[in-house]
Parts: structure tokens; sequence; C-alpha cells
């Protein structure tokens, strides 16, 4: 489905897979280790067959929305170890907010500007799911998230937010 998805948009699912798709082929030698929050969303987007993300919430700015990009959107990365702003294509479907996009191709590769780190204490959490069961997966999912996050201490709190179902 997710293959279907990306050519949908004109991205070519062979050169950019989703984030699920990339972390199982990397399962036999052993997912990445990130820091604790990424790890954890990475274990379960694998566990749940869903594709996961997280966000500094803090390095927002508005509101996290889907949206068909227009091209001009700065998209903050890194490439040979220096930092790097790229565009997406126009109509490529990311995730986005006031300052730009903040994962291209919907679930295929985070920001910097809003990536998890070791000192984030606010997080928010995607999980995008398709298909006739693209609601009871993506609930799944963010319930075992949230259990999880729960043991992390006492001090923890969520909250959960769905999205619509059609593109902004």
């Amino acid at each position: 489905m997710w293959r279907d998805a990306y050519r949908a948009f004109c991205a070519k699912p062979q050169r950019t897979r989703n984030s699920l798709e990339a972390l199982l082929r990397r399962v036999p030698a052993g997912l990445p280790r990130i820091n604790l929050l990424t790890d954890l969303y990475n274990a379960l987007s694998v566990l749940h067959e869903v594709p996961v993300g997280g966000e500094d919430l803090d390095c927002y700015v508005g509101p996290a929305r889907l949206v068909r990009a227009a091209g001009s959107e700065p998209f903050n990365t890194t490439a040979d170890g220096e930092p790097l702003v790229e565009h997406p294509e126009p109509g490529e479907v990311a995730w986005a907010d006031d300052a730009g996009v903040t994962c291209r191709r919907w679930n295929w590769r985070q920001c910097t500007r809003t990536q998890l780190t070791p000192a984030t204490t606010r997080a928010l959490f995607i999980v995008d799911a398709l298909g006739p069961d693209a609601v009871a997966t993506a609930t799944a999912a963010a319930d075992d998230l949230e259990r999880r996050l729960r043991r992390l201490g006492p001090l923890v709190a969520t909250a959960r937010r769905t999205f619509p179902d059609r593109l902004a």
C-alpha cells in the first residue's frame, strides 16, 4: 500500500522507501541505536508494522499537518555531515509546520530541526497507517507507545490527536 501511495505523488518507492520498509530491511543486522525515544518508536514501528515518527515538539512552529508541498518549503537536513536546506517536490506529501517541512515524502525522512535528542522533554509521535484497518492498526501502535512511554516515569503525560483522513 505504501509503495502505491508513494507512486501516487510521483515518488520512486524503490529509491525512497517509507520509514517502515527502511527499518524492516535493517532488522537482520539490528535496528540503529540513536537515543531512547527514537529507539522506542523505531522498535514499535517494526513490531506493529506501521511507520512511526518522533519530533521534538519544542522545535515546532505551529501545528503539525499533512500537506501536499508547494515545493518552496525548507527542509533542514545534512549531507556529508554539513547542514543543508532542501525543498520537497511540488505535490509531494509531507508533514510540515509553519517553518517548513518536518518529514519528507510522508514518512521517508525527518528533518534535523525537529529531531528527537536526549534533551527532548516534549515529543510528538506520528503514527501513519493506510488501508481498511488503518484506524485499528494506528490505534494499537499508539496505545502500545503510550503504555511504554508511561513506564519511563511518573511525570510522563500523554495526549492524542487524530488527523483527518484527507490532506490539507
